[in-house]
């Protein structure tokens, strides 16, 4: 067996998604664009704490796209992930013991990089038609 990237119990990554979801559906930027998107708070947080689960503890469970999921949606923005990952960190400091909070982030900011730049690159593209422009 794998040892977890840092110490957290699955009982913590389910109660850090529920907490961390409950603030994003009261954020007044987020919680709009996820209510778009999410019907079933439940079966997303439950999905999302498979993600983390399998990220930080490498269990299996978790088969999805994130950066699929995040496009096919349309109406997420680059801008939207620094407020993400502040709302994330947040959560992260008031739930965990400070290691393992720092360890959660740093894996957080790494994802949430790329995802940013994969949403910047595909709106990058749908306004400027043509081949890419390399510098």
């Amino acid at each position: 067996m794998i040892p977890p990237r840092f110490p957290v119990s699955p009982q913590d990554i389910d109660r850090v998604v529920r907490s961390f979801y409950a603030a994003v559906r009261r954020h007044e930027v987020l919680g709009p664009v996820f209510a778009r998107h999410v019907a079933d708070w439940p079966a997303h947080e439950a999905k999302i704490a498979r993600f983390w689960k399998k990220a930080i503890l490498y269990q299996p469970g978790y088969d999805g796209n994130p950066m699929q999921a995040h496009l096919a949606a349309g109406d997420v923005k680059s801008t939207h992930f620094p407020i993400w990952l502040a709302l994330f960190d947040e959560t992260l400091r008031r739930s965990l013991p400070a290691d393992a909070a720092a360890g959660w982030s740093a894996l957080a900011h790494r994802i949430g990089a790329g995802l940013r730049m994969g949403v910047e690159d595909i709106s990058e593209r749908h306004r400027r038609p043509g081949p890419p422009i390399l510098r």
